[in-house]
């Protein structure tokens, strides 16, 4: 079935492509390439919002859909807006995140010719896109709008760019048909096979240390409840991955906590010793099997994925099935075994949690401990914030002692690790999800990266409560430096810092530094109380590592700072 679209200039056809995909927000940066589209977005179709940046656009968009589950919309200028919003694109690729990112293009004669901000935006974006085009044609425009949301939302979702030479947007169309999409070459399946769910029930029934594994893929399919569900009826203990935080809430008796590097004891322990290991959307990243010879060599290992190009790519897989986390899980739980109880395995996991908690030292010190920070702020929120963070030692911190409880809860850069990335994206979420208080964590270097995204939180109304963890340095740098390079630490100190809180000030924000302990709580909940967004600068102790940790290249059970 087809619509017809009256003859229109190109930038009508792109509107009302955006309007039909349901767009509520557009995030983006003008330029002379995008004026035409610009000038149609004048008259408020669309909401846009104006970053100060177009990294910090990106992130936003980004931000955007994690919180929401929707694609995130960016629109940027040819040349330098393009190559500025490159590091949001891969950081997208990287953590599975569905965007459409329009890039304004020189004129088509100009194309190749060196013209003014001119970029090679196809070549540059191959590589970190899931597909990208260059409209030469206006009367392409809906089909190719429709089909870059089909791709981006879909399978594993990503990012797609899509480049507009300038002319095509000024362009008169004929009248052109809107149909449904029909890409041959792009058919992912959803649907995990039969066979594979009864070889993996076959396998749990005869299981003596079942584990489970939760991705993103679990928040991407929205299966949560669905992952809670099956460890319950089989009494399996849970682990995640950084951006599967959230699948199963922290109070959860049968979650053991985040597994890797900086990941719990108990969850490490169990990925070590387990017989059976169920990856559900998770890649088995490097940070997770930090050595993948010796990751979960007890295991037979069954790995749910909807990308079959990660089904053993790191670790071997007896049990690969290809499909959605969440229609796995539902056939699963459709499927009744017979199976023996485990109880002492499960005492072993619980005791072992019970045992060797996140921790940090609490004795009397004249400085603050960011653990502590996060503690309190988990206590304040009820852990019902949507949580954004930066990138570094207060990412880990923020994702061992914030207390999470619902799927796309934690905002963060998890495989490309972008440092920059917090303040963006925690006003992408908060402009995606208004109803729910955001907060972002954020470290003194990534903070100095995009803050003057700080500009828009009074222009829109967000109310974002930043806490900045100024602990003077580089910390995840220094970290490493003062664990694995005798110490030396090559530029990863801030001799001098701008004033934080009269930065926030110059941008009519209100700024409060906290720095005594004993009043940490009641200044704390004092700042966020305040109507309105605020930036607490917190002065954090410059020599704590975040533990325990997994040396690189060590297998999981090597874990630094376990009692």
């Amino acid at each position: 079935m087809t619509n017809s679209i009256e003859e229109s200039q190109g930038t009508r056809l792109i509107i009302d492509a955006l309007k039909q995909q349901g767009v509520e927000m557009i995030f983006g940066y003008p330029g002379g390439a995008v004026l035409p589209l610009y000038d149609a977005l004048y008259d408020k179709c669309i909401p846009h919002i104006l970053t100060r940046h177009e990294q910090g656009a990106v992130h936003a968009a980004e931000g955007y859909a994690k919180a929401t589950g929707k694609p995130g919309v960016v629109l940027v200028t040819s040349g330098p807006g393009a190559t500025n919003a490159i590091t949001g694109i891969a950081d997208a690729m990287s953590d599975s995140v569905p965007l459409i990112v329009f890039t304004g293009q020189v004129a088509a004669p100009g194309i190749g010719k060196d013209a003014f901000q001119e970029a090679d935006v196809v070549g540059l974006t191959m590589p970190i896109t899931k597909y990208n085009y260059q409209v030469r044609c206006v009367n392409d425009l809906p089909k190719v709008i429709k089909e870059a949301f089909h791709i981006a939302n879909t399978g594993r979702k990503g990012p797609v760019v899509i480049d507009l030479p300038k002319d095509i947007t000024i362009m008169t169309a004929d009248k052109v048909k809107s149909s449904t999409v029909h890409l041959p070459s792009y058919q992912p399946n959803y649907e995990p096979h039969d066979n594979q769910i009864s070889k993996l029930m076959k396998q749990l029934a005869q299981s003596e240390k079942p584990v489970l594994l939760a991705g993103a893929g679990v928040l991407h399919a929205q299966a949560g409840e669905q992952l809670a569900a099956f460890a319950e009826k089989y009494q399996i203990p849970v682990l995640t991955t950084l951006l599967g935080l959230g699948s199963i809430a922290n109070e959860h008796p049968l979650f053991l906590g985040m597994g890797g590097m900086h990941g719990s004891f108990a969850a490490n322990m169990a990925l070590t010793e387990c017989d059976l290991l169920i990856n559900v959307g998770s890649r088995f990243d490097d940070r997770l099997a930090c050595s993948p010879s010796e990751f979960a060599t007890n295991a037979v290992i069954a790995h749910i994925d909807i990308d079959p190009a990660e089904i053993g790519k790191i670790v071997e897989t007896e049990i690969p099935i290809v499909g959605d986390a969440g229609r796995a899980l539902r056939k699963m739980l459709a499927v009744d075994i017979q199976k023996e109880p485990h109880e002492q395995w499960l005492k072993l996991n619980t005791q072992r949690k019970q045992r060797h908690p996140f921790t940090y030292s609490k004795e009397q010190s004249p400085e603050i401990k960011a653990q502590q920070v996060i503690e309190l702020v988990g206590k304040m929120t009820d852990g019902e914030a949507i949580v954004a963070t930066d990138v570094g030692q207060h990412q880990m911190w923020t994702a061992q002692f914030y207390p999470f409880k619902y799927q796309n809860q934690l905002i963060t850069s998890g495989g490309l690790g972008t440092m920059g990335y917090g303040i963006p994206a925690g006003i992408g979420a908060k402009l995606g999800r208004p109803d729910k208080e955001v907060v972002v964590f954020v470290g003194d270097g990534g903070f100095q990266m995009t803050n003057q995204e700080l500009a828009i939180l009074n222009v829109y109304g967000i109310d974002l409560k930043i806490v900045l963890l100024n602990n003077r340095s580089l910390g995840m740098v220094r970290q490493w430096q003062e664990s694995f390079f005798d110490e030396r630490r090559s530029e990863s100190v801030f001799e001098d810092q701008p004033d934080f809180v009269k930065m926030a000030e110059a941008y009519r924000i209100k700024g409060v530094r906290l720095t005594n302990p004993e009043t940490l709580a009641d200044e704390l909940a004092e700042a966020f109380a305040h109507q309105g967004p605020v930036l607490i600068e917190v002065e954090v102790s410059p020599t704590d590592h975040v533990l325990p940790m997994v040396p690189p290249g060590k297998p999981n059970y090597q874990m630094l700072g376990v009692d």
